[in-house]
């Protein structure tokens, strides 16, 4: 059974910094593009961003474009968001999931096309 586990999120204050890491277990983490998504109480959950199996083709939302950066790390089984620059809309929980093909397209912010999901992990900034 895939098992998707999301951890480094936590409290920061606008302008700092966090960095979010997510491991994919019973699951050829290296054949998956993998994505990000967070989810605003109250709000439909959003995609955040989609990075290919080889790191090389990455997507954005436009609200994080500059500020966040998406990587993984194959011999490792993980994926990481680098969060800068922080700001109190980027209050959310925080989603993992694996991609149902190695590559991101243009729909990738469609959570139909993720088959495979972490539990979340908490981002909070204080203004």
């Amino acid at each position: 059974q895939v098992h998707v586990v999301e951890s480094g999120g936590g409290l920061v204050q606008a302008g700092g910094s966090l960095r979010l890491s997510c491991t994919a277990s019973e699951l050829t983490f290296r054949n998956y593009a993998m994505g990000w998504f967070r989810q605003a109480p109250g709000k439909e959950r959003e995609g955040v961003s989609c990075l290919n199996v080889s790191g090389g083709s990455t997507y954005y939302t436009d609200s994080v474009k500059g500020r966040f950066t998406i990587s993984r790390d194959n011999a490792k089984n993980t994926l990481y968001l680098q969060m800068n620059t922080l700001k109190p809309e980027d209050t959310a929980m925080y989603y993992c999931a694996a991609r149902g093909t190695s590559y991101c397209s243009d729909d990738w912010r469609g959570t139909w096309a993720y088959p495979y999901w972490g539990q979340g992990t908490q981002v909070t900034v204080s203004s």
